[in-house]
């Protein structure tokens, strides 16, 4: 497991003095927008988990970068999630790949909020639901079917202004955020972006009007 962002920022270690309560507080005063799914020729569902937990008393989140050998998007960073399943919901889908990528069980009850649901390019509903883990540490235990590495990575390592690229391919901005020595790029990129924004700033931003590049449509 790597650690990423943090020490070195100039921010505090819990930005603005975010607790579960006051977390829990912002994500019920903002209204999440969800989508339709489903049907032969819509898209399908599926949810991300933004597991907000705490390593050497600093809050952050899991991230991974996806197995090479999977199938679609190999080796890309995500967040943990999957396809939702019939009879399952958003927040129960979230915590059960939760619980198959990284080994992290947690309950129905450390349930926080939602944020607005994102259409990718290729063919999904991504609902994003965010999860507490911050009272005891557990070290991920990551699937190697699925996850290549795991990273911790602080909230002050995502409290970073996002930047914009445009491409002939469609019209509207396209989001990145800096990361490491690059860019994480959407739709993980537009989901981390308004989890900041909702969050850590209490400000409600929309991201359904920031697009993917298109090498992620695929």
């Amino acid at each position: 497991m790597t650690d990423r962002g943090g020490p070195g920022t100039g921010l505090p270690a819990d930005p603005a003095g975010l607790d579960r309560r006051l977390i829990g507080a912002r994500l019920d005063r903002f209204p999440a927008v969800t989508g339709p799914v489903g049907g032969p020729d819509g898209p399908a569902a599926a949810a991300v988990a933004i597991t907000i937990v705490r390593r050497r008393s600093e809050l952050g989140i899991w991230m991974t970068r996806r197995a090479y050998t999977l199938r679609s998007h190999p080796g890309q960073f995500a967040l943990p999630g999957g396809r939702i399943d019939p009879g399952e919901d958003a927040p129960g889908a979230a915590r059960r790949e939760l619980n198959e990528e990284l080994g992290i069980d947690i309950g129905a009850d450390r349930v926080l909020g939602r944020l607005d649901d994102y259409r990718t390019r290729s063919g999904f509903v991504m609902s994003p639901v965010v999860l507490w883990a911050a009272d005891t540490f557990v070290e991920p235990v990551p699937s190697p079917a699925e996850v290549a590495e795991v990273f911790f990575v602080p909230l002050t390592g995502i409290d970073v202004d996002p930047e914009f690229e445009s491409y002939p391919e469609t019209d509207r901005p396209v989001i990145r955020l800096p990361w490491h020595d690059g860019y994480l790029h959407a739709p993980t990129a537009a989901v981390i972006h308004q989890f900041r924004e909702v969050v850590l700033h209490d400000r409600h931003t929309r991201i359904d009007g920031y697009d993917q590049p298109p090498f992620a449509w695929r």
